[in-house]
């Protein structure tokens, strides 16, 4: 049977995220107080963490597409083996999106795909905030604890987003910094840029704990 072998893989997903996360902060946090580094090479380094974001967003699709089959196939959710096939099959075409947008994303049609990257994280969020309440599958033999974990994550990707939203300073700081170099003024916005945007990761690391704790404990 498939199932269990995508229940391994989506606790090795879960560790995947959350070492991506640990590269991702602790090479911004550097960038961010490397104040007397040339800023070329700042810059460089700063590129390196866009890159290595994208694996965080590559456990964020694999996670909704293993969730989603692993519940069908355990019966939580209706369609068995189709749901599970199309859940697959949706990941997939999701990750190559989730590519093409970071790949064009200095494109001209680069911000179109961001746009609608970022409006289906806020499509998927109220999916899984409907299935959690009952106001989605309300009549699936789907047990309570799991619905707590969709809720968790549609909480863990809220965070995904609140990040972004912290960082808009960071990007427009940065573009300054660019042109005109950077000064004491710009590298402190840096620096608090990165305080809030990692305050907010602190929050997603506590909601990822706390799916974790609750796909072993089960409560009912």
């Amino acid at each position: 049977m498939i199932a269990p072998w995508l229940l391994a893989a989506h606790i090795a997903v879960l560790g995947y995220w959350l070492g991506s996360e640990f590269v991702i902060n602790s090479t911004y946090r550097y960038v961010s107080y490397s104040d007397r580094m040339p800023f070329e090479e700042r810059s460089r380094l700063m590129e390196h963490v866009m890159h290595v974001d994208q694996h965080v967003r590559y456990a964020l699709v694999l996670q909704a597409s293993l969730g989603p089959a692993i519940a069908a196939l355990y019966g939580y959710v209706p369609g068995g083996e189709t749901t599970a096939i199309a859940a697959g099959i949706f990941g997939a075409i999701w990750f190559a999106f989730v590519e093409a947008v970071h790949r064009l994303r200095h494109s001209g049609i680069g911000k179109t795909l961001g746009a609608i990257d970022r409006g289906s994280r806020y499509v998927l969020m109220a999916v899984l905030g409907g299935i959690a309440t009952g106001l989605i599958g309300g009549t699936w033999p789907m047990p309570e604890w799991l619905r707590w974990k969709l809720a968790l994550f549609a909480c863990v990707m809220m965070c995904g987003v609140g990040i972004r939203l912290a960082l808009i300073a960071h990007f427009r700081t940065w573009a300054v910094m660019a042109r005109e170099g950077p000064t004491d003024e710009t590298n402190a916005i840096i620096k608090r840029t990165y305080v809030r945007a990692t305050s907010v990761l602190l929050l997603l690391w506590v909601f990822i704990t706390a799916i974790a704790i609750i796909s072993v404990w089960k409560p009912a």
